[in-house]
């Protein structure tokens, strides 16, 4: 909706903004020295757990992503807050707490923020970050013959749901906990500290993993291969899938982006159906140089993190994104 409203307003024409949102890409850069620019970026939603405390916790992880997924380091943070007027101020507390947790171990620290009244909780953070201008990674940039890393299982979004209708298993909820809190500080770090030849990079958000791909293959002019059987799933997400436990957004993605897929092989349909699951602090998606990848996948295996070879990169083609 809001790339829908600002594509039909006047574009500004501002030199130093060297990333927009001209390609859908994770996080506004703008430079502010030769040497240095800034990564914005801003995200808040509902809850999606019932303990307040690990509520805050995975709204700060999923608002820090998009500033590693530009290859930034946050440094600074606004906290937004919508809480409804009666509600017991504890529970803001905890969230407020739970973000805190997630903000001093990423070493971005939080300077302020804004609340309103709301009949409904909603919690994130606007987040700045740093960059060298010349290492700055966007979703373009990937190039035929690249490999596709994934450092996060998917299913998020189907658990969420689950949760939401009071029917999730307790190993479920503790596997998309683990995920959705865990940062992507430890991959981040990975792919700066031995100058890998990384291309392009996102992370799997919203969209689903169809959605960022579809996103990368177009800024980058190029179309996506995916293995199947080496997409990893959070425990449960086929359980979820399989018993119609379907968020919206999951809906929506594969309404809008399933027609760039070609599926070269049978796939399960609760499979196919968390191709396009909506994920909330998902994992980075990483297109690095093949010759790169099974150093940076050893060094991402290194960090526990359940990183895997997802997929390559091929030549500009119809469809963009073929599943094997």
């Amino acid at each position: 909706m809001l790339d829908k409203v600002l594509g039909k307003l006047a574009r500004q024409h501002d030199p130093n903004v060297l990333v927009g949102f001209d390609h859908a890409d994770d996080a506004g850069v703008y430079l502010i020295a030769p040497d240095l620019a800034l990564v914005q970026t801003v995200d808040f939603f509902t809850p999606i757990v019932d303990d307040p405390y690990t509520f805050g916790q995975i709204a700060a992880t999923n608002s820090l992503s998009d500033v590693y997924a530009m290859g930034g380091k946050p440094v600074s943070a606004l906290a937004l807050v919508c809480f409804p007027e009666k509600a017991d101020v504890e529970i803001l507390e905890r969230i407020l707490a739970g973000g805190l947790s997630k903000m001093i171990e990423a070493g971005c620290t939080i300077i302020g923020g804004h609340s309103i009244r709301d009949e409904e909780t909603k919690f994130g953070y606007s987040v700045t970050g740093l960059v060298d201008p010349k290492r700055v990674l966007a979703n373009q940039g990937a190039k035929p013959g690249d490999s596709l890393i994934l450092t996060k299982a998917l299913g998020t979004g189907v658990i969420s749901t689950a949760i939401k209708k009071g029917v999730a298993k307790q190993e479920w909820i503790d596997a998309a906990v683990a995920s959705m809190t865990t940062l992507n500080k430890k991959a981040a770090d990975a792919i700066a500290a031995k100058n890998y030849a990384v291309h392009a990079l996102t992370d799997i958000t919203g969209f689903g993993l169809i959605g960022h791909a579809r996103e990368m293959a177009l800024a980058s002019n190029v179309a996506i291969r995916l293995f199947s059987d080496k997409i990893q799933l959070l425990t449960g997400a086929l359980d979820c899938a399989r018993a119609g436990h379907i968020p919206g957004g999951l809906k929506a993605n594969r309404d809008f982006a399933e027609c760039v897929v070609d599926y070269e092989r049978e796939l399960a349909p609760e499979f196919q159906e968390l191709l396009f699951d909506p994920q909330t602090a998902g994992g980075l998606f990483i297109s690095v140089s093949s010759k790169d990848a099974a150093p940076l996948l050893n060094d991402l295996i290194a960090q526990s993190l359940p990183a895997a070879i997802v997929g390559e990169v091929i030549a500009d083609q119809k469809p963009l994104i073929h599943v094997l």
